[in-house]
């Protein structure tokens, strides 16, 4: 058992303690010597989670600047985790953040000039314990609420049918900026899969390899089912005379929880989650509501704690200090996996092999110093269909330099380069996970202050790593 004490700050005449630990009877408070609003109770406590709340003048309350929870009644109490008593020094952070911070925004270079004079209160490393508490609460959140929550109320939602061509597909998710798309088979009445833009990548390195099964025209005449088709043959008989195994199509109802639809993606290793209605009563056509994203999920986090973020202590904590994202060596404490970078001369084949063999979403395109120059991404690849440039260029011949220059040229940007989403070591999570929440926002470069040498790459896949574990 472990002495712990409660105390309600803000005044009252008459304040009872009422919590798990005490069967939810009331507990009466009292004064703390020389104070006139503090009052306090002292309960002895099985180490563990205890949830509690205030009845102050016959009117019940949670202090908002402590962790809290919503229980399945819709009751707001607070929540303590009771531990032996951990004395951790304080760290001092080297530099405040800077907001919409870009690789070409000069007031990044400004503010960065005076990092000696910029610095954050001393913070407390946070314990394992508040790091299981604030994971509690954030999964209670995203257990109550279901994937209706996601639901815009406008706007456009798009899918193929699988008897497009592959070419005009591709063509269509580059003019639109999708990644991934539902497909509908009109045949089966029902959506059977997702085309992505890592499929568009194993097809350019089909077509610039030996033995490719479509060439640049079929490309232009095949339609998708059958491009599905040919790479359900080829994995097949890569892996043995097996019968072919069709993944099924990762789903989720819109009464699924927000928790639910957030592990579905994390577990099939996937970017997206169609939202669909399907009625077996009346036999109706499946309904697409929604493509659901983790972005979309953080987004309702961020709204959900945007008045009350110290009601979480975890999101006070700068990046760094957290097990959180892929860093450099000897920077942030991180995920254990290694950094890619690729210098601009690097060929493109380089990064489609780094996209697809360490199945990461980006790859950092640095100079000679390491500081950043832009980013590759597995969205970029599109690119190359506007045109039909993935016809006429050989990707190991391509330089990453020549690749960008492609997507400015087909984005009509003529100066180039693209604004890169950075962040600095010292940024909280909070912050962080408020810039991810842009659903245009898929990772963060961590950079150092001045040099812009990248330091790390914080995705919205490693946050929700991290919360959900």
């Amino acid at each position: 058992m472990v002495l712990t004490r409660f105390a309600w700050p803000y005044g009252g005449h008459h304040v009872f303690l009422s919590g798990s630990f005490t069967r939810w009877r009331e507990h009466s408070m009292t004064l703390v010597e020389g104070s006139s609003t503090v009052f306090q109770a002292i309960c002895d406590l099985e180490p563990g989670y205890h949830q509690y709340k205030f009845l102050v003048d016959g009117i019940w309350h949670h202090d908002e600047q402590l962790p809290y929870v919503t229980d399945d009644y819709g009751a707001v109490n607070n929540i303590i985790y009771v531990r032996d008593l951990e004395l951790v020094p304080p760290i001092l952070l080297p530099v405040a953040s800077i907001p919409g911070m870009d690789v070409d925004n000069d007031v990044f270079q400004h503010v960065a000039s005076f990092q000696g004079a910029i610095r954050r209160e001393p913070i407390t490393r946070i314990s394992d314990a508040d790091i299981g508490v604030s994971r509690l609460q954030l999964s209670l959140l995203l257990s109550r609420y279901t994937a209706y929550e996601l639901l815009p109320e406008s706007g456009k939602i798009f899918a193929l049918d699988v008897k497009v061509p592959v070419e005009q597909a591709f063509h269509i998710m580059y003019e639109e900026g999708l990644s991934v798309v539902p497909l509908w088979d009109d045949f089966k009445g029902q959506f059977s899969g997702m085309l992505t833009t890592s499929d568009f990548i194993s097809i350019l390195t089909k077509l610039h390899t030996n033995g490719s099964i479509l060439t640049s025209e079929e490309l232009e005449m095949h339609s998708i089912s059958a491009w599905k088709e040919g790479k359900l043959q080829i994995t097949s008989k890569s892996e043995g005379p097996e019968r072919p195994f069709r993944r099924p199509m990762i789903q989720a109802s819109p009464h699924d929880s927000l928790k639910d639809v957030a592990l579905r993606i994390l577990q099939n290793g996937i970017s997206t989650v169609p939202i669909i209605h399907s009625s077996m009563q009346d036999g109706s056509c499946p309904q697409l509501l929604h493509v659901a994203c983790l972005s979309g999920i953080l987004k309702y986090i961020c709204r959900h704690f945007r008045h009350s973020p110290g009601s979480v202590s975890l999101l006070q904590q700068p990046i760094y200090a957290i097990s959180l994202g892929t860093w450099v060596t000897g920077i942030g404490r991180g995920n254990g996996r290694q950094l890619a970078m690729l210098r601009s001369n690097a060929p493109l084949s380089s990064a489609l092999t780094s996209l697809m063999e360490a199945q990461i979403s980006s790859i950092p395109i640095v100079d000679d110093n390491g500081s950043l120059l832009d980013v590759y991404s597995r969205s970029d690849i599109t690119a190359l269909a506007k045109g039909g440039v993935y016809a006429h260029i050989r990707l190991d011949q391509t330089s990453m330099l020549q690749a960008l220059q492609l997507g400015y040229k087909a984005k009509d940007v003529i100066n180039g380069p693209r604004r890169c989403q950075m962040c600095l070591r010292s940024d909280s999570l909070h912050e962080v996970m408020e810039r991810l929440s842009d659903p245009v926002v898929r990772r963060l470069i961590v950079v150092e202050a001045g040099s812009k040498r990248v330091e790390g790459v914080i995705t919205l896949r490693d946050i929700f790593n991290f919360l959900l574990r």
